[in-house]
Order: C-alpha cells, then sequence, then structure tokens
C-alpha cells in the first residue's frame, strides 16, 4: 500500500467527522493518519474511505501498548531513551561470495505460479469471503516451498480482531540474533466485497520472498541469526497484521536485527529498486542502499511516503530498525493498485526477479548481523 502523504490533512478532516467519543464497539476501530494524530473511532467503511481517498492510517485499536511506548520514545529528551539497545549494522556488504551460488539458484518460473494463483481470488481482503481461503492457501504455499529443509517452522499467527492469520517461516541461525524479510499478502479493490487481484500490492512483494525462502531451503542454508520470512495478512486495514507480530516481539524481548519490508516490486517503469527513507532506521536504510550494486542490476531509487504506507512502520514503532524497499519512487509506482486493474498483465517478471536477487544477498549479509 503506497499512496501521498500529503493528503494526510485530509485524512484528518475525514476522522474527525466522526465524534472521539463514538462507543468503541465491535465495529468501530481507532485510526491514526498522523503521530500527532491521537485516533478517532470510526467504521470499516470509514476506512474503505480513507483508502479511495489515498489516505495511509494506521490502526491502532489492538496495539496501544506499543503505540505509547513508540510515542514515548519519540518524545524523549535523549537519543538513549528515544532507541532501543541495538547492534552494529554493518558499513557494506561483505558475503557476496556466499551469497552467488544461492542467487544462481534462482528462477521466475515459480513466481508466475504463485501469482496466477494469487490473483486467482476475488480478493485477499482481510474481512472479505476469501480471507480465511487466501490465508489457508498461503500457509500451505509456504509449507511446501520450505519443506527441502525439515528444520524451518511454518507457523499461522493468529489475529483477535479478524480470520486472516499472518504466515511466519524460520529458518533456525546459531544465535540469538533474528532478521525479517516481509511483504503483506492481503489485498483490496477498495472494500472487502470490490475486486482486487493485488497482483502489485502486494502478490509481487509475496512471491519475491517466497522465491528466496525456496532457495535457501532446499541449499539447507543456516546463519549465524535466524531468517524469518513473514506473510501479513491486514495491511490494507491499516498494517493490522504486522503491528500484532511486532507487539508480541517486542513484548518477548525477540533479538529482532532487522527487518526489511518488501510492498509492491512489480511495476518500475524507471527500471530502478527504490529505498524509502521515511519511518525506517536510518543506518539499515544507508546498508540496504549499498546492496543495490552489488546483488542487483538495477539503480538505486530513493524517496519518502510518508505516515503508515506499509509493513516496515510497524517495525520502528517496536523500536526495531527497519527498511522499505520498493520498485519505484512514489510518483512512478503502479496506479492500478487497490483497482481491478492491479493484475498480472502489470508486472514486469525481470524486475522482480532483480528484487529476489536483492533479498537473497540481503539475508545472506543479514546473517551476520
Amino acid at each position: 500500500m503506497v499512496c501521498s502523504s500529503k493528503l494526510v490533512a485530509l485524512g484528518a478532516a475525514l476522522l474527525h467527522s466522526t465524534s472521539l467519543f463514538a462507543a468503541a464497539a465491535e465495529e468501530h476501530r481507532l485510526v491514526k493518519t498522523s503521530d500527532e494524530d491521537p485516533g478517532t473511532w470510526v467504521t470499516d467503511e470509514q476506512k474503505w474511505e480513507l483508502t479511495a481517498q489515498g489516505i495511509h492510517f494506521i490502526d491502532i485499536t489492538d496495539t496501544i501498548e506499543l503505540e505509547d511506548a513508540y510515542l514515548a520514545r519519540l518524545n524523549a529528551t535523549s537519543v538513549e531513551a528515544r532507541e532501543l539497545s541495538r547492534r552494529a549494522i554493518p558499513s557494506g556488504p561483505s558475503h557476496q561470495a556466499e551469497a552467488a551460488p544461492l542467487i544462481a539458484a534462482a528462477v521466475q518460473t515459480n513466481m508466475k505460479t504463485w501469482i496466477t494463483a494469487m490473483v486467482g481470488f476475488h480478493n485477499r481482503h482481510y474481512k472479505g469471503s476469501y480471507a480465511t481461503q487466501s490465508a489457508t492457501w498461503m500457509f500451505n504455499t509456504v509449507k511446501s516451498v520450505a519443506a527441502s529443509n525439515s528444520a524451518i517452522a511454518v507457523s499461522q499467527f493468529t489475529h483477535s480482531s479478524y480470520n486472516q492469520p499472518s504466515v511466519i517461516a524460520k529458518i533456525p541461525g546459531t544465535g540469538s540474533g533474528v532478521v525479517v524479510v516481509s511483504a503483506h499478502y492481503d489485498s483490496t479493490g477498495g472494500t472487502a466485497t470490490a475486486k482486487g487481484p493485488g497482483a502489485d500490492d502486494n502478490a509481487s512483494g509475496v512471491v519475491v520472498i517466497l522465491e528466496a525462502l525456496r532457495v535457501l531451503a532446499a541449499a539447507k542454508y543456516k546463519g549465524a541469526n535466524t531468517l524469518e520470512f513473514h506473510f501479513y495478512s491486514g495491511e490494507e486495514g491499516g498494517l493490522l497484521g504486522s503491528r500484532d507480530i511486532m507487539q508480541s516481539y517486542k513484548s518477548k524481548k525477540v533479538d529482532v536485527r532487522a527487518v526489511m519490508n518488501q510492498d509492491m516490486t512489480g511495476y518500475s517503469p524507471n527500471n530502478v529498486i527504490a529505498i524509502y527513507t521515511d519511518y525506517v532506521d536510518a543506518t539499515l536504510t544507508s546498508f540496504c542502499q549499498k546492496l543495490v550494486p552489488v546483488y542487483t542490476s538495477l539503480k538505486l531509487a530513493t524517496d519518502k511516503c510518508g505516515y503508515g504506507c506499509s509493513d516496515h512502520a510497524s517495525a520502528t514503532t517496536a523500536g526495531f530498525r527497519s527498511a522499505y524497499v520498493n520498485e519505484d519512487t512514489m510518483a512512478d509506482s503502479s496506479p492500478y493498485i487497490h483497482s481491478s486493474r492491479d493484475d498480472a498483465s502489470t508486472l514486469s517478471y525481470p524486475h522482480m526477479f532483480e528484487h529476489v536477487k536483492y533479498t537473497i544477498g540481503f539475508l545472506v549479509e543479514g546473517a551476520y548481523f
């Protein structure tokens, strides 16, 4: 989900047309359109209105504890208080020789098969009729992809407010550290019932990390850090799945070293990989920028996408280092998202394959963070 951050003021106006004193009943959700916004109780229909207007929002209803801790860090008077304890990130990549044979094992054909299956759903909306069917497909597909390595654990992470579990695959490492690559698998055509094939947003991100998982599983890869592959649900509802998971990881004091999120990888008129620079960790982002010329044939672009534009923001809120990798700049990303026109015909598989190479490179480097 990538939309213009210039519409935040409009979002606040739309939300505050609803009384702040509306009952926090099951059909109302507490939504924010900026860090400064205290939040407003809205209906699902009002959420879809924000989506239609291209306005970013985050649903904090189930993760208020996470939000409170984040705001406390933002308001802290010292850098030490604002940041959780973090290990250093290397200054640049240094494991190209280890990554090279893994990258050579990647193929494009699997991505086409998975894309066809994903766009075959009327939509993958987290509250739609196909929520559980798409979740079952996602879980079974990840299990199948990981099956060549029995050490890989694949699980569903259930969410209390909707019936579309997220999926997590873990390649165990030898140490306590965890490095995450992520993509959301839900989609929207604007409402829970509208056609929303979600080819670029975000089947394209899903199949990229699926292929990276397949390659590492087949190679029985094992690094110092545990490598996790997160397939989030509920992103289009306000980063719901990723926030639940990051709140859980923070509460359990999981040693998350880095989170690299990809949302939309298949449409790039400028033939670039875009690394976004807001609501992310600057050090990890700088490292990710240095990977582009090393692991891909594409040029680097940078941009900002504003508040709540995708799931990397959830990791940032939890105090974990995060980075956001996308297909192009805001101005040149797919114009078809959140509509019935976001179908497979809009995708460039060669461009998505560059994201696969990038992801494998990131994971091998991240195994040593």
